[in-house]
């Protein structure tokens, strides 16, 4: 596994330096528009690039998390989700058990992200609670231990926050060229096609910005999910889980309103898909959703790590490749025997799963929630300032807590 790690490592320096490189030319730019020196702005922009470098280090999860609305929970909030979230941190050996988070949210969609497995944390979707069975959330909350305990989320924090600030200055120069800050400066000096090559160069790197949010992501191997998805096998012991979860995720049409262009290729899958419409092969900056169920669905009896390198090379027509030959080499990755699902949740346990996720976002939005004696659960909004409540079913006046 430490050749995957390293990878992530070395790869880490190398985007930053080319999305360095970006903002120094954005830089240049800049200053040649607005400060009448190329230096200034080159300036500016390595300072602004070292920032955001410390700014991705230190603060880069909290940021990502608060981009995607996602609150913190406790385990008294939702236990079976924290309970699922414990198994697969002592499965997958991390010391520290991540801070989990919940994006309000039908949509279903997941993600980590953190410093590294010391300080990371999971986000998940109310949708994705209320649709997945125990089975299929433990095999995404294994695929995102995966990432936690390689390191890829600090890759990708890095990568978020540094092209965030790309799409910004780009915007930055596109707007002040549109109303005329370029043009007023150049034209004193009788310059006026000097506004006009910053302005065309603003319009490319407009419709260069997002392009490049591609593919940055693109250029990282995408044996990080290859390698996300078998340790997720390997995690759970259950390959079906994690197959089913990804059917489910890839036929799900809701569209994830708080996923932005610089946090999307966090996601387990992509969240901009359209309106209405499922998640395609094509659409996706990780390998096809359906080439990763194949692959799952073809490990046999096996959960290591050489079962899901057989299933591989099967559905790639013999071809090598996959993972790295550090992860198949790794203790414990070869001769698991696939075990069966860990429970088969009955529709009460399944309604009381989706009950506890509805309950825990209505806490959320500041309603008091009051059980009566008589079953009944009365979700009372902030608003009422009663310090009792009479329910609708047996009549009962219940104390709202807090309010006595």
């Amino acid at each position: 596994m430490w050749e995957q790690i390293r990878s992530n490592q070395i790869r880490s320096i190398i985007l930053v330096a080319a999305l360095g490189s970006v903002l120094l030319l954005l830089g240049y730019f800049l200053g040649a528009a607005f400060l009448d020196s190329y230096v200034a702005g080159l300036a500016i922009a390595l300072v602004l690039w070292i920032i955001l470098n410390l700014v991705a280090l230190f603060e880069g999860d909290h940021i990502l998390l608060a981009l995607a609305k996602a609150r913190k929970i406790e385990k008294a909030d939702h236990p079976r989700l924290y309970n699922i979230v414990e198994e697969m941190k002592i499965a997958s050996g991390l010391e520290h058990m991540p801070e989990i988070y919940i994006i309000d949210d039908p949509a279903l969609n997941a993600f980590a992200t953190g410093r590294n497995p010391k300080r990371s944390a999971v986000a998940i979707t109310s949708g994705l609670l209320q649709k997945l069975n125990r089975d299929e959330l433990q095999g995404v909350i294994a695929h995102e231990m995966a990432h936690i305990k390689n390191r890829d989320v600090l890759l990708m924090a890095f990568c978020s926050i540094l092209l965030g600030a790309i799409v910004i200055l780009a915007q930055m120069i596109f707007w002040s060229a549109l109303f005329g800050g370029a043009g007023n400066r150049r034209s004193s000096s009788g310059g006026g096609q000097g506004a006009a090559i910053i302005m065309l160069i603003a319009l490319v790197l407009m419709i260069v910005a997002p392009i490049l949010a591609q593919l940055i992501y693109y250029a990282i191997s995408r044996r990080r999910e290859y390698l996300a998805d078998a340790s997720g096998a390997l995690y759970t012991r259950y390959p079906e889980g994690l197959a089913s979860a990804l059917e489910k995720l890839g036929r799900s049409t809701g569209q994830l309103k708080s996923a932005t262009q610089a946090t999307a290729p966090m996601y387990i899958v992509n969240p901009f898909r359209k309106h209405g419409m499922a998640a395609s092969d094509l659409s996706s900056t990780h390998p096809p959703l359906s080439e990763r169920i194949r692959i799952l669905r073809s490990m046999g009896g096996g959960a290591g790590f050489d079962s899901y390198q057989q299933a591989y090379s099967q559905v790639h027509g013999g071809a090598a490749g996959g993972l790295p030959a550090s992860a198949l080499a790794a203790p414990g990755a070869l001769g698991l025997a696939a075990s069966a699902p860990s429970t088969r949740e009955t529709k009460a346990e399944r309604l009381d799963m989706a009950r506890e996720t509805s309950d825990l976002l209505w806490k959320e939005s500041k309603h008091a929630l009051v059980q009566c004696q008589c079953g009944t659960k009365l979700r009372v909004p902030q608003e009422y300032k009663g310090s009792s409540i009479k329910c609708p079913h047996c009549g009962r006046s219940n104390p709202v807590p807090g309010r006595e």
